[in-house]
């Protein structure tokens, strides 16, 4: 199988980039910057923003799957991007190409920012109602409809993977975990709200994992990406602070509660364990001990996004 992989030097896609090569030697990589994965992979540089870069792309690579995880994701940004309106558009040009030269499955991440999240319950793919959040999720769940409708009258099997909440080697330094790990390997105080919110953590080489066996295989629909396995804010906080042997800086209600922020996400991973057969996905204190441990050699300092 050719698999093309796309945003292949981002968070995910280098992880996920280094999950294909269990399921194909026919890899093809496409990014703005080489990606830093190992492996045996063509890369193709590519801005799929431009006009023509996605036609282009699909007639020289000529993939069996595409497997799609370019966007806009800048930390803090994404949410009320414009330029996530651009990524739809891109899509649908990915999309339509791909089509025209006979890719039999296509798969795209989405995001749990899709679901109306129970307060109690966890997100079923089958049952939890959609709703609307930010400029971000609302245009992934267009997309997802527009690729639906367009991948079943085309006859191309079509996967919509919903990621959860990641974290893991190469983080962005101000996202939650390394924010958190940085302060703690620099001995400085790591300072977080009262953690109240419960979430669906999962590490970023597992999701990445999912993604590849998700591509590979022939599930269609929308799948939870994620572990199943809620954990507090503060319950993460208080684990690293045992992991760097300084609970004393970990100071929760340092910062205020976000206000409206969902007391509860929280996936149903019965997809993708049963019928796309992945569940190996490591416990939340190993990854955070890894994570923890990949700043600490650096001091707590470095800048990776």
């Amino acid at each position: 199988m050719r698999i093309l992989l796309t945003g292949a030097s981002g968070f995910v896609g280098q992880h996920t980039l280094a999950a294909l090569s269990a399921y194909s030697d026919d890899i093809h990589a496409v990014s703005r910057r080489h990606p830093s994965a190992r492996g045996r992979y063509r890369w193709h540089e590519a801005d799929l923003l431009s006009e023509g870069a996605a036609d282009q792309l699909i007639a020289e690579v000529k993939p069996d799957c595409v497997l799609h995880l370019a966007w806009c994701v800048e930390h803090g940004k994404f949410w009320t991007d414009p330029v996530n309106l651009d990524w739809v558009s891109a899509t649908l040009r990915l999309a339509r190409a791909s089509v025209e030269s006979g890719v039999s499955r296509f798969v795209a991440t989405g995001t749990c920012y899709e679901y109306n999240w129970p307060d109690a319950g966890d997100c079923d793919e089958h049952t939890t109602p959609l709703s609307p959040h930010f400029l971000y999720d609302t245009s992934k769940n267009c997309l997802r409809g527009l690729l639906d409708s367009f991948f079943a009258q085309s006859g191309v099997s079509f996967a919509w993977a919903r990621l959860f909440f990641l974290y893991g080697p190469d983080e962005a330094p101000t996202r939650l975990v390394s924010s958190l790990a940085r302060a703690l390997a620099a001995g400085v105080p790591a300072d977080c709200s009262r953690g109240l919110a419960v979430r669906d953590f999962m590490d970023v080489r597992d999701v990445g994992r999912a993604l590849a066996a998700l591509a590979t295989g022939d599930l269609a629909g929308p799948v939870n990406i994620a572990t199943g396995r809620g954990v507090s804010i503060a319950d993460i906080a208080r684990m690293l602070g045992r992991l760097a042997e300084r609970e004393d800086l970990v100071r929760l209600g340092a910062l205020p509660d976000r206000i409206g922020e969902p007391p509860r996400i929280v996936a149903k991973v019965d997809r993708l364990e049963r019928e796309v057969g992945f569940n190996a996905a490591r416990p939340i204190e190993q990854g955070l001990a890894e994570s923890f441990a990949y700043w600490n050699r650096r001091g707590g300092r470095g800048v990776s996004a």
